[in-house]
């Protein structure tokens, strides 16, 4: 878990130092090249340079370890402070938005040419961004950071609709002023969808939703390699930040003592945690492979704790 606290804080350095910069290059080009786009992807970019932060600070708490008053560690932290970057996107969404539209009420000049230059490049470096984020979010399986990735793919987005707007400004000239306002306009939805589909992932993980059928698949393979165990049966699996919980029913002969089922569980735990590091607990429950019930109704649950230092 070090590693990738590691990977995602270098990762949001990077994203907080390239909106800064970016963000103080559209607003110069905007205000001396005439074009409400291109200050409006300016304050985009400054709302994306908070959030970041945002999210550096929940990956920083996210990975705190656990302790006596959250035995689960502090995982959820993480699409909490998602859902607060989702609100940021959508009130940047909306501040552009009604500027767009009083932009568009208000009589003004076409944009300058030199504008679309600096447009292309930010567009090429976005994307760029965008990918690497999202390269790191997907190998450490953060949602902060998929957040943060799309705060990047938006950023082209908009620089994108304020390209197109800008260049049917200047190629048709009057009466096409504020071409680069609708495009402005537009770009606000963009924000509004790329926010839905931070929030959406986010919500699953909070709600426990089971999205993770590959990682139940290599849970049940590593099962089956481990001596003793005969199968396994219920397998639920729940995100918190950077790390996974497990529970698991595992199954054993029924005629062996309840200290080999609990030798076999806690090799299957070890074979888990050894091969798969991202799982923080495992929590298994033995049954007998036959469905003969126990003396009493009474089971033998083995359970193990097991936490990352």
């Amino acid at each position: 878990m070090n590693s990738s606290k590691e990977i995602a804080t270098r990762t949001i350095i990077f994203s907080i130092l390239g909106n800064a910069t970016l963000a103080l290059v559209k607003a110069v080009a905007g205000v001396t090249g005439n074009s409400y786009a291109l200050i409006a992807d300016a304050i985009e970019s400054v709302t994306d340079v908070f959030s970041s932060l945002l999210v550096l600070v929940g990956i920083r708490y996210a990975t705190k370890p656990p302790d006596d008053n959250h035995p689960y560690g502090h995982g959820r932290a993480e699409p909490l402070l998602t859902f607060t970057v989702v609100g940021i996107l959508l009130g940047s969404a909306a501040l552009i938005a009604y500027e767009s539209i009083q932009h568009i009420r208000t009589p003004h000049e076409v944009p300058e040419s030199f504008t679309l230059f600096v447009l292309a490049g930010i567009i090429v470096i976005k994307e760029a961004s965008y990918r690497y984020v999202a390269k790191r979010g997907k190998q450490i399986k953060s949602t902060l950071l998929t957040a943060d990735a799309w705060h990047h793919r938006s950023d082209a987005l908009t620089s994108l609709t304020a390209f197109i707007g800008i260049s049917i400004a200047i190629a048709l000239g009057d009466g096409y002023e504020n071409a680069d306002d609708w495009a402005a306009l537009l770009a606000s939805g963009f924000i509004v969808f790329n926010a839905y589909l931070i929030f959406r992932p986010a919500l699953g993980e909070l709600m426990d939703e089971q999205l993770h059928d590959d990682l139940i698949i290599n849970i049940r393979r590593i099962a089956q390699g481990v001596g003793g165990v005969v199968g396994t049966e219920k397998c639920f699996v729940r995100k918190a930040g950077l790390v996974y919980h497990v529970d698991l029913h595992l199954v054993v002969c029924g005629d062996i003592s309840v200290r080999a089922g609990h030798t076999i569980a806690h090799n299957l735990k070890a074979a888990l945690i050894e091969q798969l590091p991202e799982l923080s607990d495992v929590l298994i429950h033995v049954e007998p492979c036959n469905e003969v019930p126990a003396p009493n109704n009474q089971e033998v649950q083995v359970v193990w704790q097991h936490r990352h230092e």
